[in-house]
């Protein structure tokens, strides 16, 4: 196979106007933000070789993303910036306008012979390509890049859980596990005259935005870019692989990728990662099988949930059971009931739970086995179990530089039963799986935890 196709699966025809006489080809960037391993890209300069145009590469920059701050509009800029410079060297012309993004994109199509989107699987994403394909008067295009296999692919409903997923992506693997190279551009767009956000001074251009501010931006702890993803998964590569299996969940340890937020923001590419990982020792297979199944299984998991489940950032995506032992339960004496403010501060009796917290607030981020303990015990310590899935979510999406992702929505829903099936019933939870502090001493240091917390708080405060 030429490494410079694009498998037709990954393509969608979103409406159904012709290509235009336009002055460029249009790529709405807005899931995808990267230069490199995007397959919306590539079909883009593709697509404007054969008109013999140039590629204009568009992002719309809106204030009031939903629930996102500082925080994470520091990360995505600084890794728009990067995306830009890298464009440039191929002779593309990025472009950042303020506005919503399917207005930027709509407007910038008025001179576009075929616009070029990736895709998203939220609810909001979804809407804003309905909204260009409607409105746009030029052919639209939206090419998935930021799955490994295609989810249309792998399943055309809500799959039950991993078990179920699991061998009809393995099916389809080898087919999508495959190299991927730039295509030569053509014709520059460099020279042409379109209005946009000078991108050098990150600081001044957040000082433009109205944004939330309360939650700080974390460079200092994870930088934005796919230069810095690269880097750093190439230091997992070399340091840590050897050792995921084993330390996985203890999270004491820092032998994790940290490539979540990268991958959040499309800064790096899944299939890049895939194929890292695939190309490493054959001693290291066992890191590279459970990697895998993180990465694609569960990842792809997550992609599907919120895909196919409309209230995937609700209660009510709940399966029934788990709805029902809840529910039976609702009135049970809880020893301990926070309010928000409160587990924010990390004001808890749970010192482990309480590093967690402060993990969260001051990097950004959360090693993953904590996260469910972290979830668990705030479903525990709340007065409904409805209240505490919306704490949990708000507070997730609010400090993760990862959240209000696939990922997110699936691992707050995991907490309440979600894709597990039911447990012994205790108090509480019903028969939705438990983890108590206990737990945690026996299969980890957790002591070890708490200072390690400790020692990034004074480093990043």
């Amino acid at each position: 196979m030429d490494y410079r196709t694009i498998q037709k699966s990954r393509i969608q025809h979103l409406n159904d106007a012709e290509i235009t006489e336009g002055k460029y080809v249009l790529y709405w960037m807005q899931q995808s933000q990267r230069a490199d391993y995007n397959h919306a890209l590539e079909y883009a300069i593709q697509q404007a070789n054969r008109l013999g145009q140039g590629v204009v590469v568009a992002f719309g920059l809106m204030d009031d993303y939903p629930e996102a701050n500082l925080r994470h509009y520091t990360f995505m800029l600084e890794g728009l910036k990067e995306t830009q410079v890298t464009l440039a060297r191929r002779g593309i012309k990025m472009v950042v306008q303020r506005g919503a993004p399917a207005e930027v994109a709509l407007k910038l199509s008025r001179d576009a012979s075929l616009v070029v989107c990736d895709c998203g699987y939220l609810r909001h994403q979804k809407a804003w390509r309905d909204e260009l394909a409607r409105n746009a008067e030029c052919g639209v295009v939206q090419v998935e890049s930021d799955a490994v296999i295609p989810l249309a692919v792998v399943s055309q409903k809500a799959e039950y859980a991993a078990r179920t997923i699991r061998p009809k992506i393995h099916k389809h693997l080898a087919d999508y596990l495959i190299d991927f190279k730039h295509t030569s551009v053509k014709n520059t767009s460099l020279g042409l005259n379109l209005p946009g956000i000078d991108l050098d001074d990150i600081d001044a251009v957040l000082q433009t935005l109205k944004l939330d501010r309360s939650v700080p931006a974390v460079s200092n702890f994870l930088k934005g870019g796919s230069a810095r993803a690269r880097q750093m998964f190439k230091t997992f590569l070399h340091q840590r692989l050897s050792r995921y299996v084993g330390n996985r969940n203890q999270p004491q340890t820092d032998d994790v990728s940290y490539m979540s937020p990268y991958l959040h923001f499309g800064q790096i590419s899944a299939l890049y990662l895939a194929l890292q990982i695939s190309r490493a020792d054959d001693e290291l297979q066992a890191g590279k099988e459970s990697y895998l199944e993180e990465m694609i299984v569960r990842r792809e998991l997550a992609m599907n949930f919120v895909n196919y489940s409309p209230h995937y950032d609700s209660y009510k995506c709940l399966p029934n059971w788990a709805r029902q032992t809840l529910a039976e339960h609702t009135g049970d004496p809880r020893e301990h009931v926070y309010t928000r403010r409160q587990l924010e501060n990390a004001r808890t009796h749970d010192e482990y739970w309480n590093a967690a917290m402060r993990e969260m607030r001051y990097t950004g981020f959360m090693h993953n086995y904590m996260r469910m303990y972290w979830g668990k015990k705030i479903l525990e310590w709340s007065k409904t179990p409805e209240h505490a899935f919306r704490t949990t979510l708000a507070i997730n999406n609010k400090y993760f530089l990862d959240g209000r992702d696939p990922n997110s929505y699936t691992g707050v829903a995991w907490i309440f039963g979600i894709h597990d099936r039911a447990w012994f019933e205790r108090a509480i939870f019903g028969k939705i799986r438990y983890m108590a502090a206990s737990g945690l001493e026996r299969k980890c240091d957790i002591k070890g935890y708490v200072e390690k917390v400790d020692r990034l708080v004074e480093q990043f405060s």
